[in-house]
């Protein structure tokens, strides 16, 4: 498979110093700068599912008429995670 480049990036140097004063030992800068870009690239992916999963949400819920309060949503969230440490107190024993 053929690789591809990123078009060069001017920075000021005050930017550079501190991307190098982070660098892990060994990594290069570019390294840090790749692996910088593909997080990026999974946070804006992961942010525009979210705002789908919302939008659609908010479409089922006009659709039906049925909300929910912040309350109803905190009560099921708690039960969930009674249940999973009850479950993860029993697989510990």
């Amino acid at each position: 498979m053929k690789t591809a480049t990123i078009p060069s990036l001017r920075v000021d140097p005050e930017l550079r110093a501190a991307a190098e004063s982070v660098l892990k030992e060994g990594e290069t800068l570019s390294a840090f700068v790749e692996d910088s870009l593909k997080k990026q690239i999974d946070y804006r992916k992961t942010q525009a599912e979210f705002i789908a999963r919302g939008l659609a949400g908010l479409a089922e819920a006009e659709r039906t008429g049925v909300y929910y309060s912040h309350q109803d949503v905190l009560d099921m969230l708690e039960s969930k995670l009674e249940k999973a440490r009850a479950r993860k107190a029993v697989e510990t024993r």
